[in-house]
């Protein structure tokens, strides 16, 4: 099953069997009023210099864009955080491709505005094995174009959910990144971007291995 056939699956339960219409109504017309904001048009795209950053592991330590592009191409993927399923289950996707990822020289990083601990336990909870970053206050997402402010209504459901975004982020703000997944050449230019204001559409990862591997054989040539 593909990534997104499991996303689908799980939204057609969650919002046939779990929530309540008006809920559905509130997170449906958000994220139409993102997609109609234009943001994820606006974000970084293919051809532009990606960001430079270091940030904190969630087992601990510095890791820097600089030192992952030493070693190979670098898979950026932004994601909500632990407490979104649909991110737990592309988090699971990502997992299972790391190794195919990793066989072209590539590094796979994930990168959410959660706290370290948080990442930790998504790490544990999903069995990660790659670099998972944490990126406080979103400043990375926001090099990238891709932070956005959850409206009022929004945020009031999430509370209802106990979802407690300032705790888990350690961020008053209620800003998060849009999912989004990109490829960054050795030389720091950006060679693959996509940017999902609909946070339950996601790409296949399996579907960067032919990509990473012409940027392998560019490299043997």
């Amino acid at each position: 099953m593909s990534l997104q056939d499991k996303l689908d699956a799980f939204k057609a339960d969650f919002e046939s069997k779990k929530a309540p219409r008006q809920a559905v109504e509130i997170m449906h017309r958000a994220t139409a009023e993102l997609i109609a904001s234009g943001q994820a048009d606006r974000a970084l795209g293919v051809g532009a210099v990606a960001p430079s950053f270091t940030l904190v592991e969630a087992d601990g330590g510095l890791v820097s864009s600089a030192d992952l592009l030493a070693r190979g191409p670098l898979v950026l993927s932004f994601y909500r955080g632990v407490w979104c399923p649909y991110c737990n289950i592309e988090l699971g996707a990502l997992q299972e491709t790391w190794p195919a990822i990793n066989a072209t020289g590539a590094q796979l990083v994930s990168i959410s505005p959660q706290s370290p601990a948080n990442g930790r336990k998504a790490k544990r909870d999903k069995q990660v094995t790659f670099p998972m970053l944490s990126d406080p206050n979103g400043e990375v997402a926001s090099a990238f174009g891709l932070r956005f402010r959850l409206p009022d209504d929004l945020i009031a459901l999430y509370k209802s959910f106990g979802v407690d975004l300032p705790a888990v982020n350690e961020d008053p703000s209620w800003t998060l990144p849009m999912p989004a997944r990109f490829v960054i050449r050795r030389d720091g230019i950006i060679v693959y971007a996509e940017v999902s204001p609909d946070y339950t559409i996601r790409p296949d990862p399996a579907g960067l291995l032919p990509l990473l591997t012409r940027l392998q054989n560019a490299v043997a040539a």
